[in-house]
């Protein structure tokens, strides 16, 4: 596999240069200043590249050019955004960035409800606490309806919840799920969070699924064309939330998605944190699934807890799945196709260092420093094991 590190640009608080210093070879970027639905200028595209290349690396990986709200309902115009989109692949392509990761997640990307949970030995982790969520959802934005997704006991757990929290646990409560994670491209206050929301009463999943479908026929022949390759991202987390469809979360769903278009450019990002998440997910039967499709992997652990629809991002090794097993798995199909898939470790706890200097959520210096190490090791010594003696 293909070490990467996501990047943020020039304005990320980890350097290309501490890149370098980890060992990984490829960066995992986007324009992120750029507009959703705007196209990527090729100078602009150019220049990013340069600046990489400047420091020893390469562009592996594009993550992601965002998908416009309006292509996800299918409203009135949504071509010319899908065609927008296409032409950056296009352009993108043209300066050598041939994998490009997306997701079709309505409104939000990756959601938490806690971006510092304290662990047992002192590191911090990402999180999403369902009480928590919940109580956001039905008492402070108070959505139409939103009693109707939980249950009398879940209700009642998300007052309570929210009786024994400060005002300023609340406000960062909102900040951290409508305020926009990294990646996200998208920050909103309450009321415009409830306007997205209403351009979606009308959309259930299966017509989200025909607007995926609409898009990849604009999308996967500009792709295919230019040497290319989209490489969807499953749902984080892989379950419904505010009442929002979600089409990406499961064996099935990634099936169906590659029954689409036959074409290798209609491909998928492994995240193993997201799928592994979803109790039913077998990650290993996921992999041999769509083979055939798998153009970036991120590896990360998550640990479902006693209410298990919430969860926290574990160490790389650790979590509910069987992490040497995926990278065996993983290992076997490049070997068999003959190809070198890119990879970066996802997310890492805030550790030593990281404790006292600022960081993107999810991607501080030294935690991802420990979970590349621990992954590259486990990978140095399958590829030992399974070497033909």
């Amino acid at each position: 596999m293909i070490e990467c590190w996501r990047w943020f640009g020039p304005d990320d608080p980890v350097s290309l240069r501490d890149v370098r210093q980890t060992g990984a070879t490829g960066i995992v970027t986007a324009l992120h200043q750029i507009p959703n639905g705007t196209y990527w200028p090729e100078e602009e595209i150019a220049l990013r590249r340069q600046m990489i290349e400047a420091e020893g690396l390469t562009w592996q990986v594009c993550e992601s050019i965002p998908v416009h709200e309006d292509i996800k309902t299918g409203a009135p115009g949504w071509e010319r955004w899908a065609e927008n989109w296409a032409e950056t692949v296009r352009a993108l392509a043209r300066e050598n960035v041939r994998t490009i990761c997306y997701n079709f997640m309505p409104v939000l990307d990756w959601t938490r409800t806690d971006l510092d949970y304290e662990l047992p030995c002192g590191a911090t982790a990402l999180r999403f606490e369902f009480t928590a969520y919940a109580a956001f959802d039905l008492f402070i934005l108070k959505r139409d309806g939103a009693e109707k997704d939980y249950s009398q006991a879940d209700i009642g757990a998300a007052e309570v919840w929210l009786s024994e929290r400060s005002e300023e646990e609340k406000e960062r409560l909102v900040r951290n799920i409508i305020a926009g994670l990294p990646g996200s491209e998208e920050s909103y206050t309450l009321d415009t969070f409830r306007d997205q929301l209403a351009a979606y009463k009308d959309v259930g999943q299966e017509q989200l699924f025909q607007n995926l479908a609409n898009f990849l026929e604009i999308v996967v022949p500009a792709a295919e064309e230019a040497g290319a390759r989209l490489a969807i991202h499953p749902d984080d987390p892989p379950r419904s939330l505010f009442g929002l469809p979600r089409i990406v979360g499961t064996q099935k769903d990634l099936t169906r998605i590659a029954d689409l278009n036959p074409s290798p450019a209609n491909g998928f990002t492994v995240c193993a944190g997201s799928l592994g998440v979803h109790p039913d997910n077998d990650l290993q039967a996921i992999i041999e699934a769509v083979s055939d499709r798998i153009h970036f992997v991120h590896l990360r652990a998550t640990k479902r807890e006693a209410d298990p629809r919430s969860f926290y991002e574990d160490a790389h090794l650790d979590g509910d799945i069987d992490m040497v097993a995926i990278i065996r798995a993983l290992r076997r199909l490049e070997r068999n196709a003959e190809i070198s898939i890119p990879m970066r470790p996802d997310h890492g706890h805030r550790m030593l260092s990281d404790l006292k200097e600022d960081s993107t959520p999810g991607y501080p210096a030294i935690g991802r420093l420990r979970g590349l190490a621990e992954l590259r090791g486990v990978t140095r010594a399958i590829d030992a094991l399974d070497r033909p003696q």
